[in-house]
């Protein structure tokens, strides 16, 4: 019988690392995406800093309703690239963000890209006709003072704010400054050439994944000092995964409130995500009652996950390893062509389970074999579709 225990490092937070199987389970590329894209001054290296920057900005910031029709455009004929914008009752002009000015263009039903090739007095004569029969009659603002007041967003009026510093709070509730200070921190780091994973490296503006733009926040977290183990590798050695979340916002309207939690086995360097189980997400439409939705659904199911047993999660992987999908090669050749795979790529996924587990292929775990093999295909197209096929079979099965 196979045995599972719940790792917990007792004494001061200091690991030299332990290996997991990362051929396993999902590949998730989220947080990635976010490390290769975010420049220096968008980066962060603590939850407190964060919250700093984003807070401030909200201190300073305000939104009003008004009538899309009263709205005058300024441009000025000395500087082509200089546009105002007036709201009635108000003397000092607004500078539209480039977030900001796409949104106004869009109200206005004219295309941002085409009235950024124009000059700013032309491009101000197409808005202006634009929101004097713009469709919604009233439009909500978002202004934020700074040295001069930026128009930071233009939305419908039923648009439901949720500030960003609202989510980082909801964060630092149960993740602290996100340094160590809590089971909840920066993630570690997969050293490739030895296959162990560190969780005790500094948090650097290479390394962080705290990150705030003039539009939008994201943080992931990891609480990678306390490994589960949930049974035994080939090779007899803990298949150790442990948790992780990340979270997203903006405030302008430029993305969805989003919360996503998962277990997984490392983060490598350029903070990909190996080994991934159990994804689970929740997303949150800027909608009237968006506000509501947080504080009683997002934020609550976020400190749900962070001090939860994972208990559950140990005996979902315990059941799918104990699921018998096929019991001789028979049987694996038909179950393989029957979900869309080749002779020749049915007959090298049986031959790797084969290799690395160390016997042919019997649970739905035989599905390793597909991403492992996927990830052996040269191009990247061919190696997605083939993750793709593993887990549609996955999802039929468990």
């Amino acid at each position: 019988m196979t045995q599972f225990e719940i790792l917990d490092l007792a004494g001061p937070r200091r690991s030299s690392g332990y290996k997991g199987d990362v051929g396993r389970g999902e590949r998730v590329g989220r947080v990635s995406s976010e490390w290769f894209n975010r420049p220096d001054d968008e980066r962060y290296l603590s939850l407190d800093d964060l919250w700093s920057s984003v807070k401030y900005r909200s201190e300073r910031s305000r939104t009003r309703i008004v009538e899309a029709a009263r709205i005058h455009v300024e441009a000025s004929r000395d500087n082509a690239e200089r546009m105002q914008i007036h709201l009635p009752m108000e003397e000092t002009p607004l500078a539209p963000t480039h977030w900001a000015f796409g949104q106004l263009a869009a109200m206005a039903g004219a295309p941002p890209a085409d009235l950024r090739q124009l000059p700013a007095p032309l491009a101000g004569i197409n808005l202006q006709y634009g929101l004097s029969s713009c469709r919604s009659e009233q439009i909500k603002t978002f202004e934020t003072e700074d040295g001069r007041v930026e128009l930071r967003a233009v939305t419908g009026s039923d648009y439901g704010r949720i500030h960003d510093h609202e989510l980082i709070e909801a964060i630092q509730k149960i993740a602290g400054n996100g340094t160590g200070d809590t089971r909840w921190k920066v993630p570690g780091v997969l050293d490739w050439s030895t296959g162990v994973y560190n969780p005790d490296v500094g948090i650097s503006r290479a390394t962080t994944t705290l990150y705030a733009s003039d539009r939008d926040v994201f943080v992931f977290l990891v609480d990678d000092f306390n490994p589960i183990e949930a049974g035994k590798l080939p090779d007899g050695s803990p298949d150790l995964f442990f948790r992780g979340f990340y979270a997203w916002n903006s405030e302008v309207g430029a993305k969805t409130l989003g919360i996503a939690s998962f277990y997984l086995r490392a983060v490598c360097q350029n903070r990909q995500l190996w080994g991934v189980e159990d994804f689970q997400e929740i997303t949150i439409r800027h909608s009237k009652y968006a506000a509501t939705r947080f504080a009683h659904e997002a934020a609550p199911a976020l400190t749900r996950f962070a001090n939860s047993s994972p208990q559950p999660f140990i005996n979902g992987i315990k059941a799918a390893r104990q699921q018998i999908v096929a019991r001789t090669d028979e049987d694996r050749q038909e179950f393989l062509r029957k979900r869309g795979f080749s002779k020749p790529e049915t007959a090298k996924i049986i031959d790797k389970v084969l290799m690395e587990e160390g016997h042919p292929p019997e649970s739905i775990f035989f599905v390793q074999g597909i991403t492992r093999l996927a990830r052996d295909k040269p191009h990247q197209d061919a190696r997605l579709e083939f993750e793709g096929k593993a887990k549609k079979l996955l999802d039929r099965v468990s």
